[in-house]
């Protein structure tokens, strides 16, 4: 397991997060810290690097940091193999990069080269985006006693994937399942259909719908009996309904993308959406092995 590390709270939130699954894996977990070389200023064009000497103090502060963190880590968790890893290169690069060789990659939802008042940094959205693995970004820890995980589901592959991976965390943890699926009134032509959408019978349209859960559901409910499942359908914008159900939550996790998004999206709207707006840890699951 992979996690990114600057030291800003949002990473120590994360770190927290990853080691106490990592516990519940049973997997390692690294922890990398990467960065772009400071330049000093200057007058006229570029400015200058800063001296091999000077690099070299940055990089062992920062593995000083982290093996301290490690060893944080490590006490509280006893048995977990930590590792750690300092990279000169974009934190973001870094990271995806690195999760090519992971089972889930966390991030604190901003950094410490952050705009004030963003609730997502440029990291985070970049390693969501692109990560190899399943990503978790985290911007503070969970309520201790938040015991559900919320999982966005519209009958598309990667919402399958995601109800998969939302399964497996909360059979391990012992948590419950809660699957908010929202729809809406598809939309029509004005110049095609001038006089208006043909005739529709919203109720069927729903009954529909509720089929979604029941087919995303097939077979789960046998390879994880623990789980306690609860069905949320509502009528209306899918980020919305799940921002509306997350608020007792431990962990949301979504699909990448889903069935309403455009062909070749990394990152669909609902999901990011649901990142820039939800204090809880949000798992998101791409099209990636």
């Amino acid at each position: 397991m992979l996690v990114g590390y600057d030291g800003s709270d949002h990473a120590k939130a994360a770190v927290e997060w990853a080691a106490a699954e990592a516990a519940s894996r049973g997997t390692g977990l690294t922890l990398m810290s990467a960065f772009v070389p400071p330049t000093s200023g200057a007058a006229f064009g570029y400015g200058a690097f800063l001296s091999p000497d000077a690099m070299e103090d940055i990089v062992d502060r920062a593995r000083t940091a982290l093996a301290k963190e490690g060893e944080e880590i490590v006490r509280r968790y006893p048995g977990l193999d930590v590792t750690s890893d300092v990279m000169v290169a974009s934190p973001a690069s870094a990271l995806v990069d690195a999760s090519e060789d992971a089972c889930l990659t966390v991030v604190g939802s901003r950094g410490l080269g952050g705009f004030r008042g963003l609730v997502l940094g440029s990291v985070g959205i970049q390693v969501a985006t692109h990560a190899h693995s399943p990503v978790v970004v985290v911007r503070k820890p969970p309520d201790p006693d938040a015991q559900v995980v919320v999982v966005g589901i519209d009958g598309s592959p990667l919402s399958l994937k995601a109800l998969a991976f939302a399964f497996d965390i909360a059979s391990r943890r012992g948590w419950g399942l809660r699957l908010v699926h929202a729809w809406e009134i598809p939309s029509y032509d004005v110049l095609a259909a001038p006089s208006g959408p043909p005739p529709l019978e919203v109720d069927s349209y729903a009954e529909v719908e509720d089929r979604v859960n029941a087919e995303a559901l097939a077979g789960f409910p046998d390879a994880a009996p623990d789980v306690p499942v609860e069905e949320v359908t509502v009528r209306g914008p899918a980020a919305r309904a799940i921002l509306d159900n997350c608020d007792d939550a431990a962990l949301v996790v979504l699909g990448s993308h889903g069935r309403g998004e455009f062909l070749g999206a990394l990152l669909g709207s609902v999901s990011q959406g649901v990142l820039h707006r939800a204090d809880v840890p949000i798992a998101v699951v791409g099209g990636r092995p």
